[in-house]
Formats: C-alpha cells, structure tokens, sequence
C-alpha cells in the first residue's frame, strides 16, 4: 500500500477527531474542567487533563498554512496548565510547518511510524487456538486491566519517543475514554480460556483504526496480537471500510508484527515538544 498527501490527510482527519473525540467526552462528563478540543490549521489541539497520552497538537500541516497568531494562543493555552506541547506532524505533511516548529524553540523529541492495509487485500487468517471475542459492557473491566498491564509493560522499543511513558491512573482514564467515542469497539483475547489480550478499534470515514492492543507477558510470542489483528480485521471490512491504519513505534515488535500481517509503512509523524517554561 502506498500513501500520498491525499490519503494521509485523511487518515490525519481521522487521528484528529479520535483525539478531538475523546476529549469532548471528557468535557461533557466534567471530569477535567481543564480540558480543552481548539481547532487550528485543519487539525485540532487537545487537553485532557495533566499526564494525559491525548495531550497533543495534531492533523496540522494538510489544510493551508497555520498562522503565528494561532499557534500563540493554543501554545498559551497549554502554558497555562503547566503542560508541554506535543505537536505531531506527518512527514507528508507541508514541510516549513516542520522548520516553523523549530523556529519557535519546538524540539525533536522523536517520531511514531503509519502503517496501513488496504482492506481489499487478502486478510491474514484466525488462529483457531486464541478466541477473540467483542466486549460488552459486562467485560469492561477486564478489558481495561489488561489493556493497561500490557502497556506498562512493552517489548523492548528501540526507538521509544523521549517522555512517552505514562503512569498507569493516566492509561486507565484515557482507555475508558477512549471506550467511550462513538464507532468505537472492543476486544479480549482467550488462550485456554484465560484472558490473555486485548485490542480496540474505531471505526469512522471508511477507516478503521487499530488501537489499543496488548498483550499480557506470560501470553506473548503464542499468536495473541495476530488473532487480535485478524479479527479486527474482518470486522472493519464488514463495517465497510476501506483501509486500516495502527501507529506504532519505530523499530518495534508491534511494527514487525503488523508489517508481517501485510501493513505497509505509509509515512511517519514527528513530535515536536514545546516546554511549557521555555
């Protein structure tokens, strides 16, 4: 699968309302009185609340140029919550909006890779020894604990972003908020009947978003994130869509596995981080 500017502003589009998403979900249950969703250069700026993974600056670069005045007020905005700005930008994106970043003190702090499948592609096959199951409501909470522990607990990333970790009160507010977003569904994974994984997708514009996978230590290298995969998979043909997208880190097992499973690497994003005292 190849990516051009046009598909990637519309998985871009698609990565700013999840965030944006999330974020009014928050709004709306008046958990962080803080938070905030600003649209800005075709993207949008998110808050959800000190040491949240959703804090971020993203889906700039596709939709004209983002103007100085602009970038004040969403960089003030954050300042005055003491937070740091991370600003995620595809490297398809306009390319002065980089240099731009820079020249307002961002820096690098490291990059997330795009992959994609086109969903009209043979689909990798069920490994009828792990059950995957969608979860209802009353499977919530093991769905959340699980999801979590994997997380704090990944595979070696040799190319982690500097300041990407989270504690795990931070993980579990954002996941139950993320369960939370419309078109959003979610999926535990049984070996021998015990839970041994777990996965989310959502579902919007054709696009089916992969997030939220893991797997817990004593289960990995036995199939879990394939049979994971391979289910999300069926699901976001029958719901209609037309390609998949995961963001992992560069160099990771999670992007051996999905490039294993036929994902290209469509492009990557940088993360430009802005302290809050610079």
């Amino acid at each position: 699968m190849f990516a051009d500017v046009t598909l990637a502003a519309r998985l871009e589009r698609a990565e700013a309302r999840l965030s944006a998403d999330i974020a009014e979900a928050i709004l709306r249950g008046g958990r962080e009185p803080a938070s905030f969703v600003e649209p800005i250069g075709g993207g949008v700026a998110v808050f959800a609340g000190r040491g949240s993974p959703i804090n971020k600056v993203i889906g700039l670069g596709f939709d004209g140029t983002v103007e100085p005045p602009r970038l004040d007020a969403v960089e003030a905005l954050f300042a005055a919550r003491l937070s740091p700005v991370q600003a995620e930008v595809a490297t398809l994106a306009d390319p002065a909006l980089h240099a731009a970043l820079g020249a307002r003190g961002y820096r690098l702090a490291g990059f997330e890779h795009v992959l994609g499948l086109a969903l009209s592609d043979p689909l990798p096959d069920v490994d009828e020894a792990i059950s995957i199951a969608e979860c209802g409501a009353h499977d919530a909470a093991h769905w959340l604990d699980v999801v979590v522990t994997g997380f704090e607990h990944p595979d070696d990333v040799p190319a982690a972003a500097v300041g990407q970790e989270f504690a795990r009160d931070a993980l579990e507010r954002v996941f139950g908020d993320l369960a939370a977003t419309p078109g959003f569904h979610r999926y535990l994974a049984r070996a021998g009947g015990t839970v041994a994984g777990g996965a989310s997708m959502r579902v919007v514009d054709g696009v089916a978003q992969l997030c939220g996978a893991a797997t817990l230590s004593t289960f990995r290298r036995r199939g879990v994130q394939t049979a994971l995969l391979a289910s999300r998979l069926r699901d976001a043909r029958r719901a209609g869509c037309d390609v998949a997208v995961v963001t992992t880190a560069p160099g990771s097992k999670s992007q051996q596995n999905a490039q294993r499973r036929g994902f290209s690497l469509l492009y990557a994003r940088a993360l430009h981080v802005l302290a809050p005292d610079r």
